[in-house]
């Protein structure tokens, strides 16, 4: 019942659920924008189908999405409102871009593409859907400014004990986000491929509506082979960030107590003992940390006792060491989640074009369980980085301890957080059910049957019906 752990929890809970349906519309999106650019450019009606089918999947991710947003705002003022005092001035220009531009720019043009069938030409419509996909893309990258302050801040100055901007410039050219947001980017380009290569793979292996859904799956797969390689480079360039800006992050990783040899070998897996700080045992790949941290096989990584030293005498007493791991766990899970990724994408792009998808029962199960992969590598990437900067809440600038609320009582939090849990099990009951029917839906349309619940054309539906 310690208020700070609970707000903790809350904090974990509210982000990682969020984060499930972040990335999926902005892949949805963007993959969504490419079919419909097809179907105007090829005149077939099999990609407009393709369009309106996994378009319905798109608006309920984004509904429930926005849902899941407010509630994570309301845990900011409620759990963390010194936190949200001191660096009010800095984020809330960010913010407010991210809302009154991004968000406003999604929901305009949403309303346009789902009511503009048949009604707008279709290089407008096409235009409308394309501007939403720029609009979620626009909308991660203004909170990641906010995040990239709290990993690496710039651009302030203290004015009564907070942080106050005084550099727009300086936080919009953070280099911690710009190699931070390609890789969320990319990640989330991937989360919606293997969705839609997932879900097609499942109707591929029933033999239902084939040609749309091969050609759904030949786009997708497409696009996952090439993000998950992009997820590989792009995170390369954030490792390599942080050896210079956040080495205790990067040593935790790695469970590396103490400075390495030169060259630096990579721990594959080890048994960690925090207590002792040290590790009984340890399965290492000879020079792999050194070309990670440098691009070449030679190099010193720092060890986390010598980056204690070198805190305490720089920030004061304390325990500047995370939750080693915790973090050097979640970190292989996201690169053995990236790893399964491409190695899916590969063999279905191979088998796409070779035209033996059909063939393989077993990888088209495979693709409905990589569906999952995204999510879990995602996951475990921000519990990574949001625990491998503690104790920090700003790095370097203010302690998680001391951003808490104080006047937030125990039994309230428990109560939010019992709350907001509730909240999240209901909308993410209501979302699967929402899919499920969806994706029977179609299956009845290819029988002839209206689809009542069509939220693009209801002109279609009544003329069906007749």
């Amino acid at each position: 019942m310690d208020p700070l752990m609970l707000a903790r929890l809350q904090f974990a809970s509210t982000t990682i659920f969020h984060y499930i349906f972040v990335p999926m519309s902005i892949g949805l999106a963007f993959i969504i924008a490419v079919m419909q650019t097809m179907y105007v450019v090829k005149g077939q009606d099999v990609y407009k189908r393709m369009t309106k089918f996994w378009g319905k999947l798109f608006l309920i991710n984004f509904a429930v999405g926005v849902v899941t947003g407010i509630l994570q705002e309301f845990q900011f003022g409620m759990n963390w409102s010194t936190y949200s005092r001191f660096v009010g001035d800095v984020f809330g220009p960010s913010l407010a871009i991210e809302g009154l531009l991004a968000f406003f720019m999604e929901s305009t043009f949403i309303g346009l593409w789902v009511f503009g069938w048949n009604r707008l030409s279709k290089r407008v419509h096409l235009l409308s859907i394309w501007l939403v996909s720029i609009g979620t893309i626009l909308s991660a990258f203004w909170i990641l400014t906010a995040n990239s302050f709290m990993q690496s801040p710039v651009g302030y100055e203290f004015a009564d004990g907070r942080a106050q901007m005084n550099n727009f410039v300086e936080i919009i050219t953070n280099p911690h986000l710009w190699v931070q947001f390609p890789h969320v980017l990319v990640s989330s380009l991937a989360t919606g491929a293997f969705l839609i290569a997932g879900v097609s793979a499942w109707k591929l292996s029933k033999r239902q509506n084939v040609d749309m859904f091969k050609k759904s799956f030949r786009i997708s797969i497409i696009v996952a082979t090439a993000m998950s390689l992009l997820i590989m480079i792009t995170g390369h360039q954030q490792a390599q960030h942080l050896v210079k800006a956040q080495p205790m992050k990067l040593a935790a990783a790695e469970a590396l107590w103490n400075t390495s040899d030169d060259p630096a070998p990579f721990t594959v897996i080890a048994n960690i003992d925090s207590e002792k700080k040290e590790n009984s045992f340890e399965l290492e790949i000879p020079y792999l940390l050194s070309f990670f941290s440098y691009n070449k096989f030679s190099g010193q990584v720092e060890g986390m006792n010598q980056i204690q030293a070198e805190y305490e005498a720089k920030y004061g007493p304390g325990d500047y060491i995370p939750p080693v791991k915790t973090v050097f766990w979640s970190f292989r899970v996201m690169v053995a989640g990236g790893l399964a990724m491409l190695l899916l994408g590969i063999i279905g792009w191979i088998k796409s074009r070779r035209e033996t998808l059909l063939e393989k029962s077993w990888y088209l199960k495979a693709m409905v369980v990589g569906i999952a992969m995204p999510f879990i590598a995602n996951t475990a990437g921000w519990i990574m980085a949001e625990l491998g900067r503690q104790p920090w809440v700003v790095f370097g600038v203010m302690r998680t301890e001391a951003a808490v609320s104080p006047t937030v009582t125990a039994g309230e939090l428990l109560f939010s957080l019992i709350s907001f849990s509730t909240i999240y099990a209901v909308l993410a009951g209501v979302c699967v059910y929402l899919f499920v029917k969806v994706i029977r839906n179609e299956e009845k349309q290819q029988k002839g049957e209206p689809d009542r619940y069509d939220p693009f054309d209801k002109e279609e539906y009544h003329a069906v019906a007749k």
